[in-house]
């Protein structure tokens, strides 16, 4: 049997660069996840691993929900998975922790192929390390929301103080002070996730996961919920995982942004790389519907200085956003000057600005 990897045609080869320095805290390589009979031998076979979902179901009986998907997680960052329904984000986030047992590959978490891990050193590493958020909240009903919250530093073996008091401190950093005592049926949709969210701070993990945490939620609270992630993750700085299938939720809360589609990641990059330069047709069509100007930063629309620009003018620097920019440059009577380190960069006059306003780029 022939142990050759996918045409690069198949696969997104490069993880992309992680935003910050030093090591990943988390690195995924070649990972697969196959259901069915002799899984093992799909990632192998290389007439194989070119089927279509459909053609392999057909031949071999197998499928393939995650396939050969690399990227790294910097520490601090808010990485976001997103995909239509079937896209094998969901799996994929289980893969990282083994709540799904992958068929191939690695995850390396803070140097250790959690891949190689014994079952008693993964159930430490999820105790300790991780924490998962999940569409169904999956509060006790029968604990009240301090209970609810302790649960996980209950299960790590922490006393009933030590338990109380982290619990009170992360319910009142997520806005649930005064609702110790309720049961989760007493509350809000909304308030229930804040209790789950609260239950992954409570054990203080290094990665936290979240699995489309907020789709079930009414609109308004979800915005609400998507808002106070971002709050958190400013104060707390932890590294996140977030799964999704909305892009204006992947674009809001993501550093960076991975889009898979069959189970084949198709682009990694920023938001604001994703809406100006996508990778293929489906990543076009998927943000052909995204306002450029609340997304693009003033480096995509910049142009080369000329010798007819003026010596002076407004700076901004460019990652200033299209939107918040464009009061600055159509009030200014000579271009704006993007500048980074006191070094210029470009210029952007109306013309960039209007293009972009009006829907032309």
């Amino acid at each position: 049997m022939a142990t050759v990897a996918p045409s690069s045609q198949d696969r997104v080869s490069d993880p992309g660069p992680a935003p910050s320095a030093g090591s990943p805290l988390i690195s995924v390589r070649d990972l697969w996840m196959v259901f069915g009979p002799k899984a093992a031998a799909v990632p192998q076979n290389q007439e194989l691993c070119g089927l279509s979902r459909r053609d392999l179901m057909q031949r071999t009986g197998n499928t393939i929900a995650v396939r050969d998907v690399s990227f790294d997680v910097a520490p601090g960052e808010v990485f976001v998975v997103m995909g239509l329904s079937g896209s094998g984000k969901s799996t994929l986030v289980r893969c990282l922790t083994r709540l799904i047992e992958p068929t191939a590959g690695s995850v390396v978490f803070e140097g250790e192929n959690l891949l190689e891990a014994d079952p008693k050193r993964l159930r430490d590493l999820r105790r300790h390390k991780f924490s998962m958020v999940f569409q169904n909240f999956g509060l006790l009903p029968h604990r009240r929301v301090i209970d609810n919250v302790a649960y996980g530093l209950e299960v790590r073996g922490a006393g009933k103080a030590e338990r109380r008091q982290r619990a009170g401190e992360v319910i009142d950093l997520v806005g649930l002070g005064g609702y110790e005592n309720s049961y989760p049926d007493q509350l809000s949709g909304g308030m229930q996730q804040r209790v789950g969210l609260a239950r992954a701070l409570a054990v203080e993990p290094d990665l936290m996961l979240f699995d489309e945490p907020f789709s079930a939620l009414d609109p308004l609270i979800r915005r609400d919920m998507q808002n106070e992630v971002i709050r958190l993750h400013r104060e707390l700085g932890k590294t996140m995982v977030f799964i999704t299938h909305d892009l204006s939720e992947a674009l809001k809360l993501g550093d960076r942004i991975l889009i898979m589609r069959d189970g084949k990641p198709v682009q990694i990059a920023t938001g604001d790389e994703l809406v100006a330069r996508p990778a293929d047709d489906y990543v076009r069509d998927f943000v052909s519907d995204v306002p450029k100007g609340d997304v693009l930063t003033l480096r995509w629309i910049m142009r080369p200085v000329t010798d007819a620009d003026p010596d002076e003018g407004p700076e901004l620097g460019p990652d200033v956003v299209v939107r918040d920019a464009t009061r600055v440059v159509l009030e200014s009577h000579r271009p704006v000057r993007v500048v980074q380190d006191g070094k210029l960069l470009g210029i952007v006059g109306q013309d960039e600005i209007l293009s972009i306003v009006a829907g032309a780029r």
